[in-house]
């Protein structure tokens, strides 16, 4: 009988929990389990590294030897990899989700294309109203859609799964920044074989 894997902790960002549970689901990697930080941390990058450093040791502490960092660097100014290095652990490549749903390769292929674009995630379309429009008051005063967005030309809706309800709401998110739409049907991209790296290592 083959011996049961080594329990892996991936310790990851909220707004990629739904994604990573589906991966680890159609992988079937059972020996994974998941702890999620708060999505809004993606408003405060500076929250990151210390609270990914908190959770590392309680993952020790419960008996997690074998542990995975489920962020990109996320705009911690390398931060979290100065966490990773001094805990042994390693975290997904990339500058932020929105690169590595894409997949690095075709994210470095785009970046300069893409310097105008907002990137959108299945998270994001789902969540438009109570994790941007609120928090940035664009309810309530309109009149920041420039501030915030100005520099924008496109709203990219990187979707993780082919739903047309969720590509109506990034429509309508484009509609309401006044951005030009595009959707790309990503998948995962390198989250599964990051994922899959970090259960078979």
């Amino acid at each position: 009988m083959k011996p049961r894997p080594e329990p892996v902790r991936i310790i990851a960002c909220g707004m990629i929990a739904r994604e990573t549970l589906a991966v680890m689901e159609s992988l079937k990697l059972d020996h994974l389990s998941l702890a999620c930080l708060p999505a809004d941390f993606h408003h405060h990058p500076e929250r990151i590294a210390p609270a990914v450093d908190e959770a590392i040791t309680k993952a020790r502490a419960d008996g997690y030897e074998r542990i995975f960092i489920g962020y990109a660097d996320c705009g911690t100014g390398g931060d979290l990899d100065k966490v990773c290095e001094r805990h042994g652990v390693e975290r997904i490549a990339g500058p932020h989700c929105f690169a590595f749903y894409q997949g690095m390769e075709k994210f470095a292929a785009l970046e300069d294309r893409d310097m105008t674009a907002f990137y959108m995630t299945d998270f994001l379309a789902r969540q438009f109203e109570a994790f941007l429009v609120k928090p940035l008051g664009l309810d309530r005063h309109p009149e920041l859609r420039e501030m915030y967005f100005g520099n924008y030309e496109t709203l990219v809706y990187l979707a993780q799964t082919d739903d047309p309800d969720l590509t109506e709401k990034a429509k309508d998110a484009a509609k309401f920044l006044g951005l030009a739409f595009e959707r790309r049907l990503t998948g995962y991209g390198d989250l599964t074989s990051a994922l899959a790296v970090a259960a078979s290592v």
